[in-house]
């Protein structure tokens, strides 16, 4: 059994740690850098994110590599750096962790849409994510998390390419803000009737609007696959401008009565926090669910 499967065995329930772009950004990323280049450039910024996340409860974090694809790395001139920037993060965030703490490889999207509909061919996919899942497997995660996904070709394609290079568990989450689908149309019964048929260890739903719309996704793969293991890893609400500043409207107070909510009626196994959440998010959720899991 991995460490992953023993962890997830033996707690009630996990927290996931929130969100790593928006904290980057106040952190002085500059606006339109991709963030995976601190992994080189700024690792202390990078070890402090990943503490303080440590420091507010979380029993996993999310290494800084959502756009760490060579496709999407291609942006920011970093596509001949994959091994590099993917390596760095798991190895600070390994660090950080050390064993009391799991460690995730984080993979999103490439930007791109697949053929027919894009430039981008299924069988580049497989490349791109295979590519990112080994660095991220040689630096020590402990496992996979393919996150805010909306198309299923494409995340079928990040998980035929990470189980290329490893065989370490995998997190699959599609990401529901378009009328109760995905961008590309995918209900949440169709995702979880096509990942877990995957065999994916974990599936659920990222991102996305409110946290009422992730919870009613989450609930309705709930009711598709029953046996699932699931997560959420919900947005803090919609941004809104504030003094020149984006400013999101859940509070650490709202988002912690909303995880016990996802627990409590959808069992959910892992809830974490993604754009807009901070380590006052965390630190709130980590009370509720330890507190009265």
């Amino acid at each position: 059994m991995s460490k992953f499967s023993a962890v997830l065995n033996q707690k009630p329930v996990l927290v996931a740690d929130g969100a790593t772009g928006t904290m980057l950004q106040k952190a002085g990323l500059p606006a339109g850098t991709a963030p995976e280049r601190w992994n080189l450039e700024n690792p202390a910024a990078i070890r402090a994110l990943y503490a303080a996340y440590v420091e507010a409860g979380a029993d996993m974090i999310l290494t800084n590599t959502f756009g760490g694809t060579p496709v999407r790395l291609e942006r920011d001139g970093l596509q001949e750096q994959v091994h590099a920037v993917n390596l760095a993060a798991a190895r600070l965030a390994r660090e950080v962790a050390g064993e009391a703490v799991l460690v995730i490889g984080d993979i999103g999207p490439t930007g791109q849409m697949l053929e027919p509909l894009g430039p981008l061919s299924y069988a580049a996919a497989v490349a791109a994510f295979a590519a990112q899942a080994a660095a991220l497997a040689e630096g020590g995660v402990d496992a996979i998390l393919i996150e805010t996904m909306s198309d299923l070709n494409e995340i079928t394609a990040a998980i035929e390419g990470t189980r290329q290079v490893t065989d370490l568990p995998i997190l699959a989450t599609m990401s529901f803000d378009t009328k109760g689908r995905t961008m590309m149309g995918v209900k949440p019964e169709k995702a979880a009737q096509t990942l877990w048929g995957l065999g994916v260890a974990v599936m659920g739903a990222n991102c996305g609007r409110t946290l009422s719309e992730t919870l009613e996704a989450v609930l309705k793969m709930r009711a598709t696959v029953p046996d699932a293991v699931l997560m959420a890893k919900p947005n803090a609400g919609l941004p809104h401008a504030e003094g020149g500043e984006l400013v999101f409207d859940v509070t650490p107070q709202i988002m912690a009565e909303y995880a016990r909510r996802f627990v409590a009626e959808a069992g959910v196994k892992i809830f974490g926090g993604c754009c807009g959440s901070t380590p006052d998010h965390i630190r709130a959720v980590a009370q509720v669910l330890k507190a009265n899991p």
